[in-house]
């Protein structure tokens, strides 16, 4: 049975998606080629073209399938938490750590900003801003933190979060920043809190 056009192009998106990750990964968005990264994938610039519009269109669909996955694995480290407040920190100290990654530091927090500008103003950061603001309210009700506004509040933690991140990322020493960073961000954290810990 021949295939249908909608699923040969899914097919294709998700072949220059998987070249374009390791390409961008290896070589950093300026470096990586398109004629490269089509022949990676085994297709030409028209399929490139036709997907994404561009090259800066196709790094998009890559930080957000990576930006997504970072999510994911935040959540599941916050799901076992014994708290939801413990798993609203373990959430942002999660994205904080993933920091380390050479994927994501390349990507996601060095080029990604660079090229497609402003991370909090990304679909995929915007998704979980919503998804704090919830845990926020939900910790405002119950008593354990402060009666601020929940979307400021959000806000906040997953800027600092994110800012957290890029500074780990443009560091030139990563591993010495990353406790530096956790520290302050738990300690900011705290500080919504009704009682203190």
């Amino acid at each position: 049975m021949a295939k249908r056009r909608s699923e040969t192009m899914e097919e294709n998106r998700a072949k220059l998606i998987a070249a374009a990750r390791a390409s961008f990964a290896e070589q950093g968005y300026a470096a990586a080629s398109m004629d490269e990264l089509t022949a990676r994938a085994g297709l030409t610039r028209g399929a490139l073209y036709h997907n994404f519009g561009d090259k800066k269109g196709l790094l998009a669909a890559v930080v957000h399938q990576i930006d997504s996955e970072m999510a994911a694995r935040a959540q599941e480290r916050a799901a076992r938490a014994n708290s939801a407040w413990q798993a609203l920190l373990d959430e942002g100290v999660a994205y904080i750590e993933m920091a380390l990654d050479k994927e994501v530091q390349r990507i996601v927090l060095l080029d990604g900003p660079a090229v497609l500008g402003d991370p909090s103003q990304w679909p995929s950061q915007s998704s979980c801003l919503q998804a704090t603001r919830v845990v926020v309210e939900q910790l405002i009700a119950e008593g354990t933190i402060k009666p601020v506004d929940a979307e400021a509040a959000a806000r906040l933690l997953s800027g600092a979060a994110l800012n957290a991140a890029l500074w780990i990322a443009a560091s030139d020493n990563p591993e010495d920043v990353l406790p530096k960073a956790v520290a302050a961000f738990k300690a900011l954290a705290e500080g919504l809190l009704v009682r203190p810990l």
